[in-house]
């Protein structure tokens, strides 16, 4: 877990920067929601990991695929071995920016843009999306849902089960940062 920590700051860490300048969220939350005419299909997890420079407004995201927890087993079985090829492909992996001239250093509830590259399944791609970034007494929160479109990722649904997943996937993602000590 140290290193991947480690990894976190070095893609945050392209200029000298104060360690009060960088938070870092080790149980961040990810679910996900697919709703399709025959099934709902829903996972979590909270093996998530992000870090944000409030300073130069870099934000990243990693999450490892086979920490999801489905209601049932072969759904998550499915989904590991199947279709996100967890084996080949463990991290889900988001670099991005704060678009907006929010102040992060300052108490307050921010609307923001997002944008930055998803790798998923091998795939980059770009996304801008909406969030909110909380910041109260010293701490920050931060959450958004977005859609993904599985076939965007080169994600292959068997035609026997296409009517269970939906080609549209809401993700969630909340996490509750602290600041990095160096």
């Amino acid at each position: 877990m140290k290193s991947l920590i480690c990894l976190l700051f070095l893609a945050l860490l392209s200029s000298p920067l104060l360690a009060q300048d960088i938070f870092s969220s080790k149980n961040t939350h990810f679910s996900f929601f697919s709703s399709s005419p025959l099934e709902d299909i829903e996972a979590k997890t909270e093996k998530g990991v992000s870090a944000i420079n409030i300073k130069t407004k870099a934000i990243y995201f990693k999450v490892p695929i086979a920490s999801f927890q489905f209601r049932q087993k072969l759904m998550q079985e499915h989904f590991n071995q199947n279709y996100l090829e967890s084996d080949k492909y463990p991290y889900a992996e988001f670099k991005g920016k704060v678009l907006d001239d929010a102040d992060l250093s300052k108490d307050g509830t921010y609307q923001v843009t997002v944008e930055g590259i998803l790798n998923l399944h091998g795939v980059d791609k770009t996304y801008k999306e909406k969030g909110t970034i909380t910041v109260k007494g010293g701490n920050i929160t931060a959450g958004a849902t977005f859609n993904i479109r599985i076939a965007d990722h080169r994600i292959d649904i068997p035609t026997i089960v296409v009517k269970n997943i939906a080609e549209v996937v809401a993700v969630t993602v909340n996490a509750l940062y602290t600041v990095v000590n160096r």
